[in-house]
Order: C-alpha cells, then sequence, then structure tokens
C-alpha cells in the first residue's frame, strides 16, 4: 500500500480534531500524526490517494503539509 510522508502544522491535539473529519474524507486511506516530534509528521497510507490530495485537504482547513518522502 502506498505511504506518503509529510511535515506538517498541525501542532496539538485541538489541530487533530479539526483535521480529522476532512482527512477522514480521504478514505480508504489512514493516517495518523505525531504532534510530539518538532515536525509534525503525518504518515497517510492508501490507494488513489495523492501528496497534492493530502496538501489541499489540510490547506482547506488551515493547515499546511509538505511532502518528505512517498514509498510505493
Amino acid at each position: 500500500m502506498p505511504t506518503l510522508y509529510f511535515h506538517t502544522t498541525i501542532n496539538c491535539a485541538s489541530c487533530v480534531r479539526a483535521v480529522t473529519p476532512a482527512l477522514e474524507k480521504l478514505a480508504p486511506a489512514t493516517w495518523a500524526v505525531d504532534t510530539n516530534e518538532a515536525n509534525k509528521p503525518l504518515t497517510v497510507k492508501g490507494e488513489n490517494v495523492s501528496a497534492q490530495q493530502v496538501v489541499d485537504t489540510l490547506a482547506a482547513v488551515g493547515f499546511s503539509a509538505t511532502l518528505v518522502q512517498e514509498e510505493a
């Protein structure tokens, strides 16, 4: 399953709650963010989900993401 890794501006639990509805729309992808790490890494796993979709989805709810790695 393809996996995308991003650095984000998702800083805290409130931010995670804010992005959850938007990221859930990327189904059937799964995602996780680690707000304890400096770069606030977001991992998205799923078929037919592009890095640009993730960036655009987060931008629509006021957050930014920068793709740092993509694995097939």
